[in-house]
């Protein structure tokens, strides 16, 4: 009741309540139902979203929703490229390496999913099993293609950034499950050829989502986070 009441501490509370609560519940779901989101949900998770704040108003983000048959088109192309060990053509440049804490929490994030599978440590040829299911989108019904103006530069693909991580809450809110997908663009001239993009826009990641499949062994686990003091320096003198 008291979230209801404007301009009160009990309001603010309950608003960033709601909010530290989708942040919690949030996670990369590695395996969904086979039951596509209503139309009428989507578009609402793409509303809220728009909402995202961006350099200048600029909203550099565009969205493609491929579904059904066209869903089915992509994964079958970008699959074939993929497991053929093809693609590295990233429009914005990878990490060149993850060094010491950054590599810890990558070699952790990878060993929970691994040992979730039942995957033996240093099963290579297991992990690029797994890896190539990010070209199957992890059997969700739908995947987004978010690109956004080459001219904008680095500074465009932050704005898409910040549209991710929000389209991730409104669809957590809604009861969805997502997974960003940066795999996806090691594979931006397949993109653009396949989706008739023009070639000023630039592929900044995908978003497999749909309803979770709870019961899979690969969503069983969750990544940790950072405290305060590991990110954070205050400063006031």
């Amino acid at each position: 009741m008291c979230a209801k009441v404007p301009n009160s501490r009990c309001s603010d509370e309950a608003r960033i309540g709601v909010l530290g609560d989708l942040l919690n519940e949030r996670y990369s779901v590695r395996a969904f139902l086979q039951r596509e989101v209503p139309r009428e949900v989507v578009e609402h998770v793409l509303r809220t979203a728009q909402r995202t704040a961006s350099w200048c108003n600029s909203q550099p983000w565009q969205v493609i929703i491929a579904s059904a048959e066209a869903r089915e088109r992509f994964r079958k192309e970008i699959y074939a490229e993929a497991s053929r060990g093809l693609g590295s053509d990233y429009d914005f440049a990878p990490p060149r390496e993850y060094v010491g804490v950054y590599l810890e929490r990558r070699r952790k994030c990878g060993l929970q999913l691994y040992n979730a599978l039942g995957i033996p440590r240093g099963d290579k040829a297991a992990y690029a099993k797994q890896a190539l299911e990010n070209y199957n989108f992890f059997g969700a019904p739908h995947v987004a293609i978010v690109h956004s103006n080459g001219p904008l530069g680095i500074y465009g693909a932050i704005d898409c950034g910040a549209y991710v991580s929000n389209f991730m809450l409104a669809a957590q809110a809604l009861g969805l499950g997502t997974i960003p997908q940066a795999a996806l663009a090691r594979h931006s001239g397949l993109i653009r050829r396949h989706f008739g993009l023009s070639d000023d826009r630039r592929i900044v990641c995908g978003i497999s989502f749909g309803y979770a499949d709870h019961a899979h062994k690969a969503n069983s686990y969750r990544t940790s986070r950072a405290n305060l003091a590991e990110t954070v320096t205050f400063v006031s003198d």
